[in-house]
């Protein structure tokens, strides 16, 4: 397959990029390590949308504001019309809210990558799939449309939905997952773990199990308990006295991982991470993750894939066997460079080739 080199061309493609630059977790994390890779393949615009997801206030994730600063990029909000070779235009779920996307679009390819899962557990749409890419079809003109799944998880949930949508035919699925570059600074593990547990989210019931699940996995006979993102437990006032709740942002992210040695992450049943950016921050940071079999399908044996009834017993385990815990964080370290910003690299570049693969 022909290496799309953007330094040899003769003229510089133009990318576009189309996003809702406030969302608060991954989407935004993900744009901006993507761009700081994507500038070298062309002549890059960034085009924000003001869509009701998050109302008419014009703001930008702190995340994505540092990234485009240092690289110089302005960000053009609600234009009219976005021509470029290639538009990428990432998570569409933000159109969920409304009935038309304003900015026409007009492309040689365009790509949506899909954040969000189309399908919960259990078979139900994510958020309405068709009212977005109904608007993205209505405001597009370009010769070929992609949907980029960003996990196996994700991917699986894309193609379900295609296999009984009658728009199946308007859109092709990349052949390779778009995932996010994860590149924070890999740091050692503890020499001696103790009972140290803790999860981190943004705010949000759907992203916590039920309690008796949060009782399981974070009970009153371990060191420390630390849940950040805990917004949505405070003001439902539940509270336990050997629980440290705190709200999300309330301290830097490498604070609260220096203050546990188990990353322990279960989600509601009805709702399931697309790709799960917080459990490679955790690998990163040099913890043990505990967390379900379907986070397991995009990490493999970098996580260890249980239910929340089996946590104490792992937990245990590796506390008392410390060569073992080690040994784990070293394997899970090792299966982040997967996610490295020079894989995307090879990845953006075989997708900007005219040949990138697809399937339908």
């Amino acid at each position: 397959m022909p290496v799309f080199d953007a330094l040899s061309c003769p003229s510089r493609p133009k990318i576009a990029y189309i996003i809702e630059p406030r969302f608060s977790g991954g989407t935004s994390a993900a744009v901006a390590a993507e761009l700081r890779v994507a500038v070298d393949f062309g002549e890059l615009e960034v085009h924000a949308v003001t869509s009701r997801t998050f109302g008419e206030d014009q703001y930008i994730a702190p995340v994505l504001r540092r990234v485009m600063d240092e690289l110089r990029i302005p960000l053009i909000w609600d234009a009219p019309r976005v021509s470029a070779d290639f538009v990428i235009l990432h998570n569409p779920a933000f159109l969920k809210f409304q009935d038309a996307l304003k900015t026409k679009i007009f492309a040689r390819d365009l790509i949506v990558v899909t954040h969000e899962n189309f399908l919960r557990p259990g078979g139900e749409e994510g958020f309405d799939v068709s009212s977005c890419l109904n608007q993205i079809e209505a405001s597009a003109l370009s010769l070929r449309k992609s949907l980029a799944p960003i996990s196996p998880y994700n991917r699986k949930t894309v193609t379900d939905w295609l296999a009984v949508s009658r728009m199946a035919r308007q859109w092709e699925v990349l052949g390779a997952d778009w995932f996010n570059i994860c590149e924070t600074e890999i740091q050692a593990p503890c020499d001696m773990p103790k009972d140290r547990r803790g999860r981190h989210s943004r705010p949000g019931f759907e992203k916590f199990p039920a309690l008796a699940d949060l009782d399981s996995c974070f009970p009153e006979h371990a060191q420390s308990n630390v849940i950040l993102g805990a917004d949505a437990l405070l003001d439902a006032r539940v509270l336990r006295p050997h629980w440290t709740l705190l709200p999300f942002n309330a301290i830097r992210v490498d604070e609260f991982f220096e203050m546990i040695d188990f990353f322990v992450y279960f989600t509601a049943p009805t709702w399931q991470e697309s790709f799960g950016r917080v459990i490679a921050e955790a690998l990163a940071a040099g913890k043990v993750v505990l967390t379900n079999s379907d986070i397991g399908v995009t990490f493999g044996d970098a996580v260890l894939s249980c239910r929340p009834p089996d946590v104490d017993g792992i937990i245990s385990d590796l506390i008392a066997q410390p060569h073992r815990y080690h040994e784990q964080v070293s394997r899970s370290q090792s299966a982040l460079t997967r996610y490295s910003a020079d894989n995307f690299r090879v990845q953006l570049s075989n997708v900007l080739s005219a040949d990138s693969e697809v399937t339908g």
